[in-house]
């Protein structure tokens, strides 16, 4: 992140020493940082973490002075070098600014207390994680960080970041080496286990990383995988609130409205959920007491997030690219595009199970609006990014539902072939669209090789399984990826609509 240029004004370096001088419309910690202690543990501090988690956790510390439950950020990557220095540079403050029609309304987050670079210093992760003060480990990690085969979701044991681990227990790499690490000396020291929460938008999640990080613990140490599955609990939960990538102009916002320079500020939406299964290793804070929904089960909640929000998020993103569009709100200007989007959760819907508190209708309704909020500047390439393991997680459930239903799955094929049509790089007018994704050479080669045919694509069975072998489901995807190519966007969905 650039800082902003402002020669009219001066601005106010974020810092603690600064705090005082920040203006009055922005709302600061109201509790002494230096006397609260970091109880819980986060990998992967991006924006969604610094805009969703670590605020509920600034409520709870401002309710709760003198509590160990802050927050120690880690990253593990070395792209995580430009959060450390963002963070060290302001003693781990920053700003968010929730954005809507409204107006805007910024505060400093406080409840990062401290940040660790694993790649300068691992050991100093491990030893973190194996002391007796970390209670929880939670992760935003995105969803291919997990290290699991797409369409079988079996373990990727074959990844080189994984044997590297597995060989080199003392110096990881990633999150399973890592966290096997500090459980064995917790094990080895008589420490209780932390528990380990996944906050990324995957239905199971908890359970899903729970299976793998014993299946990684078992391949490295059968007894440390043992005593895991015994003590180590792994809530589910559902994380929603829409975060984009901060972009350059964020930092001048914040600077041209609240007068702060900034390295690394977050923007979110208002909306904010969140809903955890009850079940924790070492206790946890009172999270109740800030809005989170503890409950028995969180899989309606998460099904419907994951199914309604996310995979309509998909489609928003390969229809408004191949439109030509660059943000999600002027892709959901686009009544073509908001009938889809409407039309494809109403499809989902007879695949959900009923959703304790909520009523679906208005949840779809909202979703709509909130797509269409133009003051977060979502961009397209953010709900593009890592496809090949998004799909698989949010679209593919619904439609193997629906198959088994025998309902329709005109806007989940449509959902397909449009990623498929996107995955050729040009969009509608023939200018170049980005694909970033960790199977990209092979996904472009086999787009372009299939061009109308997308058999090459469906038949990539670590991101589809066996679906190609659903007759009904392969003629809807090409019916749609024929007209795409053949017809335009515009065209296409004005014969399906």
């Amino acid at each position: 992140m650039n800082s902003p240029s402002n020669t009219t004004k001066s601005l106010v370096k974020l810092n603690e020493r600064s705090l005082g001088q920040l203006s009055d419309r922005v709302r600061v910690p109201r509790y002494d940082r230096s006397a609260v202690t970091p109880g819980i543990v986060h990998i992967g501090v991006g924006g969604f973490h610094r805009a969703h988690q670590a605020l509920y956790l600034d409520n709870y510390l401002e309710q709760n002075p003198g509590s160990d439950w802050a927050i120690c950020g880690v990253g593990l990557l070395e792209f995580d070098q430009k959060m450390r220095d963002a963070l060290e540079s302001q003693d781990c403050l920053y700003t968010l600014v929730e954005r809507s029609p409204a107006g805007d309304d910024a505060r400093v987050i406080g409840s990062i207390t401290q940040y660790l670079f694993a790649p300068a210093n691992r050991e100093a992760v491990i030893e973190t994680l194996a002391d007796p003060q970390c209670r929880i480990v939670t992760l935003t990690i995105t969803e291919g960080g997990y290290y699991v085969v797409e369409g079988t979701g079996e373990f990727d044991a074959n990844h080189p970041t994984i044997q590297h681990d597995l060989q080199n227990p003392d110096q990881p790499q990633g999150v399973y080496g890592f966290l096997t690490a500090a459980l064995a000396r917790r094990q080895q020291r008589g420490i209780a286990p932390f528990t380990v929460l996944s906050c990324d938008n995957i239905q199971g999640n908890g359970d899903m990383v729970g299976r793998m990080l014993t299946t990684f613990a078992d391949l490295q140490t059968p007894d440390l995988g043992g005593w895991i599955r015994e003590n180590v609990a792994f809530p589910n939960c559902m994380v929603d609130r829409i975060t984009p990538a901060t972009a350059p102009n964020d930092l001048q916002m914040v600077a041209d409205q609240f007068d702060i320079d900034d390295a690394w500020p977050v923007v979110a939406e208002p909306f904010l959920q969140w809903v955890v299964e009850d079940r924790f290793s070492a206790g946890r804070p009172d999270w109740e007491s800030v809005g989170v929904q503890m409950t028995d089960d969180v899989h309606p909640y998460e099904m419907m997030k994951i199914r309604l929000l996310n995979t309509s998020h998909q489609l928003i993103g390969y229809l408004g690219s191949l439109k030509g569009y660059s943000y999600v709100h002027e892709a959901m200007a686009d009544a073509q595009i908001r009938q889809a989007v409407e039309h494809l959760m109403d499809e989902v819907t007879p695949t959900l199970h009923p959703v304790p508190g909520i009523d679906v209708t208005q949840y779809k309704q909202t979703l709509v609006e909130r797509f269409s909020n133009p003051k977060i500047r979502d961009q397209l390439p953010r709900l593009c990014l890592n496809s090949s393991a998004k799909i698989p997680k949010w679209a593919l459930g619904s439609l193997r539902d629906k198959l088994e239903q025998n309902g329709a799955i005109d806007y989940l094929s449509l959902t397909i072939a449009a990623w498929f049509r996107y995955l050729n790089g040009k969009d509608d007018q023939g200018h170049d669209m980005p694909i970033d994704d960790p199977m990209a050479d092979t996904l472009t080669e086999r787009a372009k090789l299939g061009g109308t045919d997308p058999m090459p694509l469906l038949n990539l069975t670590e991101v589809f399984g066996d679906l190609s072998q659903s007759s009904r489901f392969v003629e809807a995807v090409t019916q749609y990826l024929h007209q795409l190519h053949e017809l335009g966007t515009e065209a296409t969905l004005a014969k399906l609509l």
